[in-house]
């Protein structure tokens, strides 16, 4: 058995389709881990979805922000923003049953027996206070909040920036919203785990006062290693323990696999069918920057 990592899809179903032909995939016997974001944007949001579900028994899928903003579009409580790609999903007849798949996937994840084979798994970041054992109980809070009876209220709720920072007395829903923001759209920190939620740029561009997450100093998780995308401008990264997979297949980059047996990466290029799409950003600079 072998297992892959993906990084974010966005509804990229053509150029998905030729990395797993690459990777020779077989879902009898292999395992992907898919690091959230895999809808909308791309062309293919349904295809992804409904090629997820099929083969549902070997994944392993964190959400991401565009994950969790088609959930919210669904329930009606925002409309679908410019450039989304979510109309074929939202009007088809098996959109409810894909989106409540959706809804019960996790926000982290973590496997392997030994240590050089044992990851994490995350959408966007981890705060530097979080141990390994803290993202699992604290993603699992956020999950239970999705798949409970009053996921509508959470849902609701769910938008803002406010709280900006993790603190062991947060209740509530201003817990779940700090839980969720590093999860799912967190790039740059404070050295104390401040998130800020502007920045999507390139590393030599960060901030002053600000840090990438996974090299804030003493970060609890470093001697986990973790799996992460979102952050397209960053690119891919192979660092010891650290592997980002975002590389920007949307904007005409690579869909990037990484075999967590061997480390080997495996991309494609961008297919031209999965029509990337210019974001006004100015429009989505919440869950969807």
């Amino acid at each position: 058995m072998a297992r892959y990592a993906i990084g974010d899809i966005q509804g990229c179903f053509h150029a998905f389709q030729a990395l797993l032909t690459r990777i020779r995939f077989d879902p009898k016997s292999d395992q992907l881990w898919l690091v959230g974001d895999l809808i909308n944007r791309g062309s293919g949001s349904l295809e992804v979805l409904r090629w997820c579900y099929a083969h549902r028994e070997s994944l392993k899928v964190v959400l991401g922000n565009h994950d969790l903003h088609a959930l919210v579009v669904a329930a009606g409580f925002l409309r679908a923003h410019k450039g989304d790609t979510l109309d074929a999903l939202l009007a088809a007849d098996d959109c409810q049953i894909l989106l409540d798949w959706l809804r019960h996937q996790h926000l982290a994840y973590q496997e392997g027996v030994t240590s050089d084979k044992r990851y994490l798994m995350v959408h966007a970041g981890l705060l530097p206070q979080w141990s390994a054992e803290q993202v699992l109980r604290y993603a699992a809070e956020v999950e239970a909040a999705l798949q409970g009876e009053d996921y509508l209220d959470f849902l609701a709720n769910m938008y803002g920036n406010q709280p900006d920072a993790w603190h062991d007395n947060l209740t509530g829903l201003d817990r779940l919203r700090v839980i969720t923001n590093a999860m799912t759209r967190l790039r740059v920190c404070s050295g104390l785990g401040a998130m800020d939620f502007d920045f999507k740029g390139e590393l030599p561009d960060v901030p002053k006062g600000f840090i990438p997450w996974f090299d804030v100093p003493n970060r609890a998780t470093q001697d986990s290693q973790v799996i992460f995308g979102h952050w397209s401008a960053l690119g891919l990264q192979q660092r010891p323990k650290v592997y980002a997979l975002d590389t920007g297949c949307l904007w005409g980059g690579q869909l990037t696999a990484l075999n967590l047996e061997t480390k080997e990466i495996t991309q494609v290029q961008s297919h031209p069918l999965d029509k990337p799409i210019k974001i006004d950003h100015k429009l989505n600079k919440l869950f969807l920057d």
